[in-house]
């Protein structure tokens, strides 16, 4: 199994999400930060300090960080972990369950007209779908 960051837990709530993880197949040492991608425009990401522990790591953020001037409308923001050296795809990986996009349903949370939901890739990597408008 390639080094990524192992998700144990995902908690959207409150206007935050939280992350909690281990990071797998690499030395957990210095300073780590969760990275957010958006993937339809290159351009800046979202950092947020991570604390580590071991090779335990806990990170949130504000899901009001993910308006931007230029939405689609559906944005795709993909996680990572980074020491600023290594860059890890965030995801669940070490389990036994398949067909995560279809199992892990998190409830959704709003932002001004923008929808925001964690969700995992047919990969099984922990991604971000923000929607532009109204309720679903």
């Amino acid at each position: 199994m390639r080094p990524h960051a192992e998700i144990a837990e995902v908690w959207p709530r409150d206007g935050r999400i939280r992350v909690l993880g281990r990071i797998h197949g690499v030395p957990a040492e210095g300073t780590w930060r969760l990275v957010l991608t958006r993937r339809s425009h290159a351009g800046p990401d979202l950092r947020y300090d991570a604390a580590v522990q071991g090779d335990r790591f806990e990170s949130e953020l504000p899901v009001g960080d993910l308006t931007a001037s230029e939405l689609a409308p559906v944005e795709e923001w993909d996680i990572h972990l980074t020491d600023g050296e290594v860059e890890l795809r965030a995801g669940k990986h070490l389990d036994d369950v398949r067909g995560k996009k279809r199992i892990f349903v998190y409830p959704e949370q709003s932002t001004g007209c923008l929808r925001v939901r964690p969700y995992y890739t047919i990969k099984d990597n922990l991604s971000l779908e923000c929607r532009t408008g109204g309720p679903a």
